[in-house]
């Protein structure tokens, strides 16, 4: 496949600083766009899920976790395919020894058994990366939340996730949807993408709680969703949350660290329930690919890119990223 964009993440900023157990040297970049440029296939034609078959030319992503060997306890008890030992993830568990794995290079092996999605035609390539690997992580939050009409959302953390975490939460016709984070461009971003209301971190915590209990009659939100990676979002989340309400984590893809919370007091005392989002399945990026074909015109995805490097200058990309100048940067090989 050659590489049109391959996106830079916050897990790739974590790569960069050791955070994960990889094989160094890795070639990164998990989520990518590209063309089928040959095809080969002993068994005959490659196929799509709905049985189409792939072919040169056409324009296509794949979900990057691979190899989940659907005979373990997780695959077949638990339904829980993240949790499979064998589960591989292009751009993060291969090494660059294992061939052409990672998007950040002009072109990319796809394995056989890698799930390849055709982009339709009417879905712009830079729509769908400009949501990339954090619409399809907001569509497995948003799914465990389980958000009914007319709820009140908040959402910590308005990067990449957190950006489409409010565009879904808005989709599946909640009330309130509250953005909390920076800096003052994304909080501004986040109103277009379908918040309600936004509050920065300039206000410190206990007075973003007295406005978020303001605004849902001193009850709290019925939904948070912590995207923000920061360890005291969780404990902030547990407050922020109704009494029966629900939070959902998914920010922590690598270890922030711990935090202190009361589980009298946040969890047991309020009935909460609270669930932690790691990875996604085949289903999540097929759904993404959908979404984005039909509210690609109304939700700006592909304005979330705000920075497009080539792969000479890929450190100033995670640079970027890390500062939190670029909300989605490419690499443009």
């Amino acid at each position: 496949m050659r590489t049109l964009y391959s996106e830079v993440c916050g897990t790739d900023v974590h790569l960069h600083h050791g955070k994960l157990d990889v094989p160094f040297p890795i070639i990164p970049g998990h989520v990518s766009v590209g063309v089928v440029t040959d095809v080969h296939n002993a068994g005959g034609a490659v196929r799509d899920v709905e049985g189409d078959p792939i072919r040169e030319g056409d324009v296509v992503t794949f979900l990057d976790v691979h190899e989940t060997c659907n005979q373990c306890y997780h695959c077949l008890v638990a339904r829980q395919p993240t949790r499979c030992p064998q589960r591989r993830v292009y751009g993060i568990t291969y090494g660059a020894h294992d061939g052409l794995l990672g998007g950040w290079a002009e072109a990319i092996w796809i394995k056989p058994g890698v799930k390849m999605i055709r982009l339709p035609a009417a879905l712009a390539p830079e729509t769908f990366i400009g949501g990339g690997c954090g619409l399809v992580t907001a569509i497995h939050a948003v799914d465990l939340a389980h958000i009914r009409l007319g709820e009140s959302v908040a959402v910590l953390g308005v990067g990449p996730v957190g950006q489409s975490v409010i565009a879904l939460a808005a989709l599946s016709g909640a009330g309130e949807v509250i953005g909390i984070g920076a800096p003052d461009e994304r909080l501004a971003f986040a109103k277009r993408m379908g918040a309600t209301h936004t509050l920065g971190l300039e206000r410190d915590a206990p007075e973003r709680l007295a406005d978020v209990r303001a605004r849902t009659r001193g009850r709290g939100t019925d939904v948070v969703i912590e995207a923000s990676g920061s360890p005291d979002a969780v404990a902030q989340a547990l407050d922020m949350v109704r009494d029966g309400g629900r939070v959902v984590v998914c920010g922590h893809y690598t270890d922030n660290g711990p935090v202190e919370i009361h589980p009298h007091w946040q969890i047991n005392r309020k009935h909460v329930e609270l669930r932690g989002c790691w990875g996604s399945e085949y289903h999540h990026f097929h759904r993404a690919v959908q979404l984005a074909a039909r509210f690609g015109d109304r939700i700006p995805w592909r304005e979330m890119v705000t920075g497009r490097y080539d792969l000479a200058t890929a450190g100033d990309a995670l640079a970027a990223v890390e500062s939190r100048r670029a909300i989605k940067a490419l690499i443009v090989p």
